[in-house]
């Protein structure tokens, strides 16, 4: 989208002077109206975009912040509320935010509101920043004349999910720096101890140890063929990411999470936490409960807990009420079961889904909390075995030398 250097008047009859995204010189006028600015020049200016910058974010390796979008939601919600419009409330933002591509992307939805379309529209055009979720409830929003609800219950969702996701990057912090240490150490004495110590051994002329046998023949391996193992490691690590990328290899790798020692039951319980708790927010926004479960089910994150959630979709279009379908799925724990069941019977299912996403919750909290004190003792056991093999490998053959020596 081109932007556009404009001069005008506002209502005090100062000049003003600045520049708009927009499709043409017609919306970026009616834009400058909305915000009380009568344009008196309105010209295409030279595009001055940082390249590398917009190169990342096309990738989508440049990605916008979930704090951007807390607190664009938190402020929409005030501004609703107040009853600004909604063309100057997002104007104002986009000048305010210190996110350049977020700055564009919030210019661009001003400039697609501009030219008739709904908020919600103009939300859904930018996929990469907003979750189809985000578009829904900004669409319910539109047709109940009630945005700054759905604003809050979308700032209240983000504030959840951005807890969440800090509280699993303190937990796994530490054990991912030990990993990487004993990578990095494995590496460094294949290449530059072991060496040393096999150039010492080979002028015995007894036969080494098993232990020191395997250490120099890894070390010999790693030296002699260290270009291919690293241009091997890229091509897997690339094709990795591509067969993520397709459909069959997301929805393997997601249930291969879930099925992971100690951290899956932790992801389980986060996956069917954010489909809970967006569920509730779905239907607490007057959405349909069919389309609210494919909304939710594109929110968990995870392609397979998203199939088995539309398998539950295809159960509740059969008749099915919405417990059955859940213990039809053999997502939830029998409690959970229970709490959906009393919750369709008061007919305030919505209510008991945030109880039921409070639950998995604090599950989870506490589950992060212990994280580190589960995983300390395998990595110990994990370091404790490299020195052993180390160790054996090259004192071994000293002590048999200093035996040989003591005859």
């Amino acid at each position: 989208m081109p932007t556009f250097a404009y001069q005008g008047r506002s209502k005090d009859g100062k000049v003003v002077r600045g520049s708009m995204d927009g499709e043409n010189q017609e919306l970026v006028a009616s834009a400058l109206l909305a915000k009380g600015i009568t344009p008196t020049g309105i010209k295409e200016a030279e595009k001055k975009e940082d390249s590398l910058e917009a190169l990342q974010y096309r990738l989508g390796l440049l990605k916008i912040p979930t704090t951007e979008l807390i607190m664009f939601s938190r402020q929409m919600t005030t501004l609703s509320k107040a009853g600004v419009p909604i063309l100057a409330a997002i104007t104002r933002l986009a000048e305010t935010t210190r996110c350049r591509p977020f700055a564009k992307v919030l210019k661009n939805i001003v400039g697609q509101v501009a030219s008739g379309k709904t908020l919600a529209t103009a939300i859904q055009a930018h996929p990469r920043v907003f979750s189809t979720l985000y578009g829904s409830i900004i669409q319910v929003g539109e047709n109940t004349g009630r945005l700054d609800l759905s604003f809050k219950q979308i700032t209240e969702y983000l504030q959840l999910e951005d807890k969440t996701l800090k509280q699993i990057k303190s937990a796994t912090r530490y054990p991912v720096f030990v990993l990487i240490a004993i990578t990095v150490a494995i590496v460094v004495i294949n290449i530059f101890v072991i060496p040393t110590f096999a150039k010492m051994f080979s002028q015995f002329k007894t036969e080494l140890p098993l232990p020191t046998r395997i250490l120099i023949a890894t070390s010999n391996f790693m030296v002699n063929n260290s270009a291919q193992l690293i241009i091997g490691l890229v091509v897997a690590v690339i094709g990795a990411r591509f067969w993520i990328k397709t459909t069959k290899g997301r929805h393997t790798w997601d249930h291969l999470k879930l099925r992971t020692p100690i951290i899956g039951d932790i992801l389980n319980r986060i996956v069917l936490s954010r489909f809970t708790r967006s569920f509730a927010m779905i239907i607490s926004s007057g959405v349909p409960v069919i389309k609210g479960v494919t909304l939710a089910a594109h929110a968990v994150g995870n392609a397979y807990v998203a199939q088995r959630i539309l398998e539950m979709r295809d159960g509740i279009e059969r008749g099915e009420n919405l417990s059955q379908v859940a213990a039809a799925s053999g997502l939830f724990t029998p409690l959970v079961l229970q709490m959906l069941q009393v919750g369709e019977d008061a007919g305030s299912i919505d209510e008991m889904l945030v109880e039921v996403a409070g639950y998995y919750e604090s599950e989870v909290d506490y589950d992060l909390s212990k994280l580190g004190e589960t995983i300390e003792p395998i990595l110990l056991i994990v370091i404790a075995g490299m020195v052993l093999v180390l160790a054996l490998g090259v004192f071994l053959p000293l002590w048999n030398m200093v035996s040989f020596a003591g005859r």
